[in-house]
């Protein structure tokens, strides 16, 4: 009875702990390099470099970015405007412009989804043509594969001048209209054109100059055509449209211009609608605007039934809303009501 321990009785607290305390402290192990682990992957933190992915210098890529032709327009723009207001002149001569009233809707029949192809080519060769007046002349590389005096797309002889004179934008019109009536090609595939067009200058830093830009065109052409449409026009379709070149010269054009895009052709929509309303935009600062037509009977009974179809569509989502809304009414809510002191 006087013994104060016992085999029954279990250690005390304090025993435990100094039993623990014996344990060795945790030692982090050192972090093995990737020679060491054989492997050689790069990091995702390594590849996708914020600062380096400037929004500003790929505007292909990212729909928040303002494209290239749009900036190199304004100077022209400005000088345009400055010199019609000083000549105290309308930038559209008479006025011609047509305006809706009460009566009488003005619209025009392209949209983002369906552009109209004849003013689409028109606001495209527009781009081209800012591109190569506006043009950087710091001595950027001209790239072989482009070069028309080494490539030329027809057997008559390349003048010694070739690239001093930038070519008229009726002279680029004429050359992407007759590929595309050629070779049946569609509006949408304008715009991306224009977009593979100026994510080859940014990746492969290099400028479009009358010197090459009628390959360069031509594979921002080829490559769209098989990108956008199902039933694409093959390379040597394209030598039935340019009699004098031959499919080697347009296959290898085809794969140089993959390389320097690095196999990029995605066109996400929301780069492509960017793209389609900033041609509008330099259509309307250039007096280029799209035809307007007056609003027939048919066109507004479309119209009425395409919004009938979409408020069809998104009828239950508005019900499924206002259910929502009108659930806070059955929560218990005190009301304070006036007090009558006679």
């Amino acid at each position: 009875m006087g013994n104060s321990t016992s085999c029954c009785v279990s250690s005390s607290p304090k025993l435990r702990r100094n039993a623990h305390s014996r344990l060795e402290p945790y030692r982090p192990e050192p972090e093995l390099s990737r020679e060491d682990t054989g492997c050689n992957l790069q990091h995702i933190s390594d590849r996708e470099n914020i600062d380096e992915l400037n929004m500003e210098y790929n505007p292909s890529d990212h729909p928040r970015a303002s494209t290239i032709f749009l900036s190199k327009s304004q100077t022209d723009v400005r000088e345009k405007r400055k010199s019609l207001y000083v000549n105290h002149q309308h930038p559209s001569g008479p006025m011609r412009r047509k305006y809706s009233s009460c009566s009488t809707i003005f619209l025009d029949d392209s949209t983002v989804s369906q552009p109209n192809l004849k003013y689409t080519i028109k606001c495209v060769a527009l781009a081209i043509y800012y591109h190569i007046k506006n043009r950087n002349v710091d001595g950027r590389m001209l790239l072989d594969i482009f070069d028309e005096k080494l490539h030329p797309l027809s057997k008559s002889e390349v003048p010694s001048d070739y690239d001093k004179h930038d070519p008229e934008q009726k002279q680029i019109y004429r050359f992407v209209r007759t590929l595309f009536s050629a070779a049946q090609l569609t509006a949408e595939c304008a715009i991306v054109t224009l977009v593979y067009l100026e994510r080859l200058l940014t990746y492969a830093e290099i400028d479009i100059c009358p010197a090459n830009w009628k390959r360069i065109v031509l594979g921002a052409i080829l490559l769209a055509s098989k990108v956008w449409d199902d039933q694409a026009v093959w390379n040597v379709d394209y030598c039935q449209i340019l009699k004098d070149i031959t499919v080697e010269d347009m296959n290898e054009l085809e794969r140089q211009f993959l390389e320097l895009l690095q196999f990029n052709i995605n066109v996400p929509s929301s780069v492509y609608a960017k793209y389609y309303f900033d041609l509008r935009s330099l259509s309307e600062a250039n007096n280029l605007s799209f035809p307007l037509e007056p609003l027939s009977r048919d066109k507004a009974q479309k119209l009425e039934a395409i919004s009938r179809l979409c408020d069809d569509k998104y009828k239950d989502l508005r019900k499924a809303a206002k259910k929502r809304s009108v659930s806070a009414d059955n929560l218990t809510v005190v009301r304070w009501s006036p007090a009558i002191i006679s």
